[in-house]
């Protein structure tokens, strides 16, 4: 028998959102790990959030939740994640909206973001993750892998000008004229970007085109191949080592460790700096041949490539490339919506702990 296709103009219901939710929902798990770690940074939302001062906002909490919503649904615009939050109710449970509460407006949502997106919320964000008992027990204190990746940046090549404003301006009718760069010299030295002027203007190799671009880094840990921390930096061709030499500083820790990368780390002096800080270089050796004709001379020597340790360290340092091929792929930092180094390395540092967080279901399930 047909069912009838009746419409209501008015429907009243008592909807509890815990219930509607089921048990096995990936969500649950996360949410849990997400709500520990809010509450300890309590403090720290206290400090960019004086107390009396102003009226109220919407919670720092529900705005990180929503954050991470749009990371792990690919969610490509502000608007469109208020759009979702407007009727989904897995969105409305995870974030803590209950069912008549209303949806935020999407500039709302874009001016309050604001605030967490230029302190140091997202770093400790994923500090705070990490530190969960359960989550900490996953992680490896030995063995490391660090890599960069280039981030595209929010501005057009356009907006590449001199600095000294002594560009010819193109002809044509409106202000995105054409405009033709064969033969003109460029460099960051005497150009900026009128639109986001810390980007630079990098390439990854000979022969691949220039781009105003920002580099990513991750440092990951080699028993399941979480992001232990991160960041952006301008793309420079030292940056990659100055960030992992940050990042290294920051874990101070005394004991020994591991540290494997690809064939660009292979740098005498950066090899001085790792042993330095009793880190072992797990680096890949770099067999390319120099300007004159003969193979360079690499760094890594008999000592550190003769243990098993540092084939292990080889083939565990390649997992580094699924953290950014998530981040850039489902995250949508392949060409990031945000400008200055601030705020894009609040962004980065975010999708490294929201790629963490859809890695602990299936890992905290697992057998020990």
């Amino acid at each position: 028998m047909r069912g009838l296709d009746e419409r209501t103009g008015s429907l009243f219901s008592y909807v509890d959102l815990e219930e509607r939710v089921r048990g096995d929902h990936p969500l649950r798990t996360i949410r849990e790990i997400v709500n520990a770690a809010l509450a300890e940074m309590d403090g720290d939302f206290a400090v960019i959030y004086p107390p009396g001062l102003g009226r109220p906002s919407i919670a720092p909490e529900r705005l990180l939740r929503a954050m991470l919503l749009q990371a792990f649904y690919g969610i490509r615009s502000e608007r469109q994640l208020m759009e979702r939050m407007e009727f989904d109710l897995l969105f409305r449970w995870f974030v803590g909206l209950g069912i008549d509460d209303p949806a935020w407006d999407h500039s709302s949502f874009t001016k309050n973001r604001e605030r967490l997106l230029e302190g140091e919320i997202a770093a400790k964000f994923l500090r705070a993750v990490l530190a969960q008992p359960k989550v900490k027990r996953l992680l490896s204190s030995d063995h490391f892998s660090v890599d960069g990746t280039l981030i595209d940046a929010w501005a057009s090549i356009k907006s590449f000008r001199r600095k000294d404003g002594g560009d010819n301006d193109p002809d044509g009718a409106g202000r995105n004229a054409e405009r033709g760069f064969h033969k003109e010299k460029r460099s960051n030295d005497t150009h900026q970007s009128t639109s986001d002027p810390q980007a630079r203007l990098y390439k990854k190799g000979d022969g691949r085109p220039a781009k105003l671009c920002y580099m990513g880094h991750a440092l990951m840990e080699n028993r399941h191949g979480l992001a232990v921390d991160g960041g952006i930096t301008q793309a420079t061709g030292t940056a990659e080592r100055e960030a992992t030499l940050a990042m290294l500083d920051r874990r101070q820790s005394r004991r020994r460790i591991t540290l494997g990368a690809d064939k660009a780390y292979d740098v005498r002096q950066f090899i001085k700096d790792l042993r330095e800080r009793k880190v072992t270089p797990h680096i890949a050796v770099d067999g390319h041949l120099s300007k004159t004709g003969k193979p360079r001379v690499t760094a890594i020597d008999g000592r550190t490539k003769r243990h098993l340790g540092y084939e292990a360290s080889q083939r565990c340092r390649k997992r580094i490339e699924e953290v950014f091929g998530w981040i850039k792929s489902s995250a949508g930092m392949a060409k990031v919506k945000l400008r200055g180094c601030a705020r894009v390395g609040a962004a980065f540092t975010l999708g490294l702990a929201a790629y963490n967080l859809i890695r602990l279901p299936k890992l905290l399930a697992a057998p020990a």
